[in-house]
């Protein structure tokens, strides 16, 4: 083979997998352009509109050409995502809420996973989907049912747990955003005391944002930064998850459950870095527009995969838990501001 020829052949192995790929990832992308448009412009959750968007074209999935990439994007395109959800926390400002906003995030994570684990066997669900569904409400809506699901073992219904997860969440979340704001006025709750109710209570960081600063700039401030812990906490979650499973496979279970994920390693290297200010603030940018475009496309080639036939076999029992779910959430952190323990 002359050396001509070599090169042909290295190059053609070099841009085989990106050719294999690029339908699937530009259809995905496609959906995330034409989602964030309507949702820019006419309201409403992107990752909701990426989803059901994403349900509709599940005819490609029967049709090879497409099915890699849009594995791809659903899964490693969603990691990457995840990853650059770092840029958005730093470690002073956890600091800086006091211990009693992190004593109410702690606690309010881990109690709502576990009613989520205990409701689901009550109502005759998968402790997977308790654990799911909980870990979503409590952390940080959908990216938290996405970097969780990534790390529990992968079984027939285990991708139609996760899409009605993120369906129910963000349309929780959405409710929440308009009703919370409602309660804290009608409650007189202060400013500071709004922002931790709204921040510890409503599951996606958008929603959260947007009933915040519905009520003032600082209550807006406040419950972006009570938000930002919840979702720090995705770390210690999406560890205790991995060594759940992990337990759980070495009893028998097939599943397969990763070591410590890359994506979770690079989430914390990547706080520490912004941290210590090495980011600069038009990077950081770039990385949170970057993280969303990641999330809103994975999320549409998670509905790609998904047909509405299977998910109308769930029924309506994994809605009556996140309900549940929610309602506790609520119940708790309005206790812990009641009682002084979740104050600034």
């Amino acid at each position: 083979m002359s050396t001509i020829e070599m090169s042909k052949y290295s190059f053609k192995r070099l841009i085989e997998p990106g050719q294999r790929l690029m339908p699937g990832v530009i259809i995905c992308v496609t959906i995330a352009l034409a989602t964030t448009f309507i949702a820019d412009h006419y309201g409403g959750p992107t990752l909701l509109y990426a989803l059901l968007f994403g349900m509709t074209l599940h005819f490609l999935t029967e049709e090879g050409r497409c099915l890699a990439g849009v594995e791809f994007t659903s899964r490693t395109i969603l990691r990457l995502g995840v990853a650059l959800l770092g840029v958005r926390i730093t470690l002073d400002e956890v600091a800086a809420l006091g211990i009693g906003p992190i004593f109410m995030v702690i606690a309010g994570v881990t109690l709502t996973i576990a009613v989520g684990a205990l409701l689901a066997r009550i109502l005759g669900l998968s402790r997977d989907m308790g654990l799911l569904t909980g870990g979503s409400v409590a952390i940080c809506g959908a990216s938290a049912a996405l970097a969780l699901s990534a790390v529990m073992p992968r079984h027939e219904t285990h991708e139609r747990n996760t899409i009605m997860t993120v369906v129910a969440v963000t349309t929780l979340s959405t409710v929440a955003m308009i009703v919370y704001p409602l309660i804290v006025s009608m409650l007189g709750l202060s400013d500071s005391d709004a922002g931790i109710f709204l921040g510890g209570t409503i599951h996606d960081v958008a929603q959260v944002v947007g009933a915040g600063y519905m009520i003032s700039e600082d209550a807006g401030a406040v419950a972006t930064l009570v938000k930002l812990l919840r979702v720090a906490m995705l770390v210690p979650a999406v560890i205790v998850f991995i060594f759940l499973f992990r337990k759980n496979r070495a009893e028998g279970s097939s599943g397969k459950v990763p070591m410590l994920p890359g994506f979770l390693v690079a989430f914390v290297v990547i706080v520490l870095i912004n941290s210590l200010g090495w980011i600069p603030t038009m990077a950081a940018e770039l990385a949170t527009d970057l993280s969303r475009w990641c999330l809103v496309a994975a999320i549409a080639g998670l509905g790609i995969k998904t047909s509405f036939q299977k998910l109308a076999v769930v029924g309506w029992k994994p809605v009556i838990l996140m309900v549940a779910e929610t309602v506790f959430l609520l119940v708790f952190v309005m206790a812990c501001i009641y009682f002084g323990i979740g104050g600034l």
